[in-house]
């Protein structure tokens, strides 16, 4: 009787750490924060997590790629970040601001994104180049296409900006500093734009003090209304180019391609924002996305490789995934089975 009761008690105990674990398990919420671009897949996947496995639905937050990086960055533990999205890669001061704090960092690929310049289907078809762009809300531009000098940008519309171009307001409405769009949209248009002008190009490409004073000049947007900081909120930016068909916005290509039959999206270099045009690199304002794990937080939430394979599964990013359908862009094979297998053996990242 008594090895009987030994017996019960035992195969309760184990009944109950089991139970126990299985709890813990359910409880280990994953905590995501960063890109608004990057936003919409991974709260697909986190839904889908949730859906098939024990752990909690991971918390997603849109705080813009370099807010989530801040935020990702501040520490270990479990008051910390587990995973950080963004719509471009991680800066080496971000890099070197997270491994002074001790923290190891995974990075993986998700795919492409293009930046979309779009207004209100009731609009005119806006047909830009980067030139263009740069012309109309750089902060200080030059003189003329010859000169060195610099004025304070005069452009009040698109036509003073090129005569081909509607007498309509320059009006843009687009991300904050914190964002990742903000961050890929000047490097790939107004930087692209500034080198148009002969001395300007030949600045970027001078003495140290030079590619500084270029880089000011081409990262300095205007600040006297024809840009319109609207915050981290895409959807807002539609709404807001609903009610001003004059309106540009600026935001990923996946919100202009749920967005369709609100919104059409600028020629830019003779290309439109399609999806075939990003996939082939016709599109020029086009990106990387990325999400970084905490590898420091890997055995206090095993939940983390499990978000990590469904996220770079077949069924999520593969060619014929449900995040494609929600208009990411996909990596090629090669690269795809490099993040796939990254992900599975969760390899620290080495900043170059």
């Amino acid at each position: 009787m008594k090895n009987i009761f030994k017996l019960f008690v035992t195969t309760v105990s184990i009944s109950l750490v089991a139970s126990f674990l299985l709890s813990a398990d359910a409880d280990d919420q994953i905590k995501i924060v960063g890109s608004s671009t990057v936003f919409p897949f991974s709260t697909a996947v986190a839904e889908e997590f949730g859906r098939r496995s024990i752990y909690k639905t991971p918390i997603v937050e849109q705080t813009g790629s370099g807010g989530g990086m801040k935020l990702f960055c501040s520490g270990i533990g479990s008051q910390h970040p587990d995973i950080a999205n963004s719509s471009r890669r991680i800066k080496s001061k971000e890099f070197k601001n997270c491994t002074e704090k001790g923290i190891k960092i995974i990075e993986i690929k998700i795919g492409y994104d293009g930046i979309a310049l779009a207004n209100s289907k009731k609009g005119h078809l806006f047909e830009l180049t980067t030139r263009d762009i740069f012309l109309a809300l750089a902060a200080r531009i030059p003189l003329d296409s010859d000169s060195s000098q610099l004025q304070k940008n005069p452009h009040q519309t698109w036509k003073d900006v090129n005569p081909d171009l509607p007498g309509i307001k320059i009006e843009v409405l687009g991300p904050p500093p914190t964002s990742g769009t903000r961050d890929a949209f000047v490097e790939l248009a107004m930087v692209q734009g500034a080198k148009s002008f002969p001395a300007l190009d030949q600045l970027g490409r001078s003495s140290k003090d030079g590619k500084i004073e270029f880089k000011k000049i081409a990262h300095t947007i205007r600040e006297d209304g024809a840009f319109i900081e609207a915050g981290e909120n895409d959807n807002l930016i539609i709404q807001k180019l609903i009610q001003n068909p004059n309106a540009i916005g600026i935001f990923g290509f996946s919100f202009l391609d749920q967005n369709t039959d609100k919104v059409q999206g600028s020629i830019v270099n003779s290309a439109l924002p399609t999806f075939d045009n990003i996939l082939q690199g016709k599109y020029p304002i086009s990106r990387s996305l990325f999400f970084y794990v905490k590898k420091n937080h890997i055995r206090m939430k095993p939940s983390l490789k499990e978000y990590v394979k469904e996220f770079t599964s077949d069924s999520a990013m593969g060619p014929y995934g449900y995040l494609i359908e929600k208009g990411l862009i996909p990596l090629s094979d090669d690269e795809y089975m490099k993040y796939k297998t990254t992900s599975d053996e969760l390899i620290e990242l080495i900043f170059e």
